[in-house]
């Protein structure tokens, strides 16, 4: 596992990748983006030559720290297995060299192991910050994510309750509204430009439940996958973030949020200078659905893809790495509806070049449901352009399900070039795989024991004389092959004597 943590009450899962999100028997929020006064204040960009001070000043009134509190519930095992909640990576020495912060709120027990389960009860902090005056106010959905009661408490000290209005687990992003009749609040916007790398940037929070904490940096890198959901687009920064900091805000010189501090990796629990931060791109699009639906509403293509690599790539005959080949087309889909079909290679959506599986995934997500959009693909060597009406993401995933014949005569037969070898499958379409040379390109590739082919070269399989078929018919010095395992279905490349 990656050595990534949740800036919250995500425990350490792994080496180091770990939330910054200090416990106290559950979970941690902290203060975030930049105070933009009541009457929006637009100062000057700091110079960062003279300090933060400044910056300082205007944001902190916007940023709070959230405080979680959760009702017992039966521990996981895994939690039993540890005698309770576990202490993160790193907060046994620090509790050790600083006693006086054991028993603080907010340093408690630090993050849990199991980000669903707080087997405890108890209370959690973390941080957030406030984008509107009557009120409404940012953070991590693993910060209150299952909470009992939800509060506020602002720079001056003043406690306010709070409800959650939304959350989105698959941006792990929250929406909250303090509840306080008559009160006008200081608040931070979402900035409008696009961060570079290089720019400096200042991150709020609450580490280790010391209370708000100013740390800056510069962005290290943009467009991070870290591997926390389908749509990960972290922006990297070097501004230190430890536990405590998650829903923080990350601002710009003028002020302005640009990230929203949400992981952290860290071999130790502690910053190593490697954090996470959810762009204002991204952020302003989900809050916004969050405050009008309550929750987030995307755009649906229904297919299952991946990327094209190199291999692929020369098995299809096409010049560049790009796209993202549809691996399955989900029944009573857009795509379906629009004639997508399995190993077509998507090129292009509303106009816009498609440059990975990921792009694609995220491309669609924005786009309204509903809205019909041109979609380029690339079939058998030739470019076809369709017109696919983009439908409502559903809760639950549908899966393709496809009726095919199968050959039950013919036995097991070896398929030395390719190091396989192969028996009708006895479930559905397809042949499965009964054996994998060691050594072989197969068995590099991935390919093990009870997998099942679905497709060699573009055409479907159903015995293993068809596999024959489809090989002897190929003509590239690879040859793309369906494979579907219990994780799903995937192209791989396996180069052929022709090769």
């Amino acid at each position: 596992m990656s050595n990534f943590t949740k800036n919250t009450t995500l425990g350490a899962f792994a080496a180091g990748l770990m939330a910054a999100t200090a416990l106290v028997g559950a979970v941690s929020v902290l203060p975030a983006t930049q105070a933009v006064a009541q009457n929006q204040l637009q100062a000057a960009a700091i110079d960062p030559s003279k300090g933060f001070a400044d910056l300082v000043d205007r944001v902190m009134p916007a940023v709070v720290s959230v405080q979680v509190k959760y009702a017992t519930v039966a521990a996981t095992g895994e939690d039993q297995a540890q005698g309770g909640r576990q202490m993160p990576n790193g907060m046994e020495d620090f509790f050790k060299q600083f006693p006086q912060f054991r028993n603080m709120p907010g340093m408690g027990q630090g993050d849990q192991g199991d980000e669903d389960s707080h087997p405890n009860g108890g209370m959690a902090m973390g941080s957030g910050f406030i984008i509107s005056a009557d009120g409404y106010a940012v953070t991590n959905n693993h910060v209150v994510k299952d909470a009992d009661q939800v509060s506020v408490t602002m720079k001056d000290g003043a406690e306010y309750k709070a409800e959650v209005i939304g959350t989105d687990a698959k941006t792990d992003l929250a929406l909250i509204k303090i509840d306080a009749k008559d009160k006008k609040f200081d608040y931070v916007s979402f900035t409008k430009d696009e961060p570079r790398v290089g720019d400096w940037v200042m991150a709020v929070g609450n580490p280790f439940g010391l209370g708000g904490t100013v740390t800056t940096g510069i962005v290290s890198a943009l467009g991070r996958d870290i591997g926390s959901g389908p749509y990960d687009n972290f922006m990297q920064i070097d501004a230190a973030i430890n536990r405590g900091n998650s829903g923080g805000p990350a601002f710009n010189l003028e002020g302005e949020v640009v990230g929203i501090n949400t992981a952290i990796f860290s071999p130790s629990g502690g910053s190593v200078g490697i954090g996470f931060a959810i762009p204002a791109s991204t952020a302003q699009n989900v809050i916004e659905s969050l405050k009008e639906n309550g929750k987030v509403t995307r755009g649906w293509l229904g297919v299952q893809i991946q990327p094209v690599t190199e291999d692929i790539a020369e098995s299809l005959g096409l010049k560049d790495a790009k796209g993202a080949i549809v691996a399955d087309v989900t029944e009573d889909s857009p795509a379906l509806a629009a004639g997508v079909k399995q190993g077509d290679t998507i090129l292009k959506i509303d106009g816009k070049d498609v440059s990975d599986s990921r792009d694609l995934s995220r491309k669609v997500a924005g786009i309204k449901p509903g809205d019909s959009v041109p979609l380029t693909v690339v079939r058998d060597g030739k470019t076809i352009d369709l017109d696919v009406k983009i439908g409502t993401m559903p809760d639950d995933k549908k899966m393709a399900s496809k009726d095919a014949g199968k050959d039950e005569g013919d036995k097991s037969v070896s398929l030395a070039d390719l190091g396989l070898r192969v028996a009708p499958a006895e479930d559905g379409p397809g042949v499965t795989v009964t054996d994998v040379a060691k050594g072989s390109a197969a068995a590099g590739m991935g390919l093990k024991a009870g997998d099942t082919i679905l497709e060699v070269a573009g055409q479907e399989v159903h015995a293993p004389s068809d596999v024959r078929a489809a090989l002897k018919a190929n003509d590239k010095k690879k040859v793309l092959i369906l494979v579907k395992t219990g994780e799903g279905q995937r192209f791989i490349a396996l180069p052929t004597a022709k090769g």
